[in-house]
């Protein structure tokens, strides 16, 4: 029979929550690896946060995940925050310590980066100019993980001007320079990677408007939308010759540091895995 000490629970707090397919993603590493536990939804109203954050020691909670609209909201909330969530500005894994303290972390950068090399080994953050669209709170964590990954040149297009700019100097303008958003095409010129961070292409949404014609055979192209799995703008970049990537490799590696700290073992993305989250899409 299982004791408190073999039997381990983590979950994902949002509002709303129900859409999430983080339970699918663990509850199959815990079944795979025969562990004890279970990973739950937990709907938690945004006025509610602190005293869900505060009762996962009480319940027996390893820790959680964060998903809109709590990632932000809980940065002043927990007792330590990981230097990689500061920059990014957001958290999305919670770790409970065994005097029943919260860190708070954020995964999605790594996420990003492995998605990324799933799809190409040999990918390189240093290979060559690097272009991402964007400038929310997915875009500050594809910035973190090229920068610590080695990248010398970012060039960061938003609609906003302004809120390109300020992401720029916040990151350090030697590495990410702000495009003007009527220079994005121009912006491909000898590019290594694009990235399309905004919701644009996302099922329900318009397609990017964005010409492919001034972007490098060889660039990779990737998409974080997951929803559907290949966008206007993967399609697009496949028919030229493009390698591209969809969002579902993020979707599923940044929840691999996460299930490691709450359950103690690194999974993997099995196909086995990959096939189940598809059939959901």
């Amino acid at each position: 029979m299982a004791t408190e000490h073999t039997y381990k629970l983590a979950g994902v707090m949002g509002w709303p929550v129900s859409h999430s397919r983080s339970p699918l993603i663990h509850n199959h590493w815990i079944a795979e690896h025969g562990l004890r536990g279970a990973y739950v939804l937990l709907p938690v109203q945004p006025d509610k946060l602190a005293v869900a954050l505060r009762g996962l020691s009480a319940l027996g909670f390893a820790g959680c995940n964060l998903t809109i609209p709590h990632k932000v909201a809980a940065m002043p909330l927990v007792d330590h925050l990981e230097p990689l969530a500061q920059r990014i500005g957001a958290v999305n894994t919670i770790v409970v310590g065994p005097d029943g303290a919260l860190t708070g972390r954020n995964t999605d950068a790594y996420g990003f980066v492995q998605s990324l090399l799933d799809a190409k080994p040999d990918w390189r953050a240093d290979a060559g100019p690097a272009v991402v669209l964007g400038a929310g709170g997915a875009a500050r964590a594809v910035l973190a993980g090229l920068i610590d990954g080695g990248a010398r040149s970012i060039r960061l297009c938003n609609r906003s001007w302004d809120k390109a700019h300020d992401l720029a100097q916040e990151f350090g303008s030697a590495i990410v320079h702000a495009v003007p958003w009527a220079d994005r095409h121009n912006a491909l010129d000898g590019a290594a990677l694009l990235v399309n961070t905004t919701s644009q292409g996302m099922q329900g949404e318009s397609a990017l408007d964005l010409s492919l014609d001034r972007l490098p055979a060889e660039a990779l192209v990737s998409d974080i939308i997951y929803v559907p799995l290949e966008t206007p703008l993967l399609a697009a970049a496949r028919q030229r010759g493009n390698a591209t990537v969809n969002g579902l490799g993020m979707l599923l590696n940044q929840a691999r540091p996460a299930f490691e700290a709450w359950f103690g073992m690194r999974p993997d993305v099995t196909p086995a895995l990959l096939a189940q989250v598809q059939a959901t899409l």
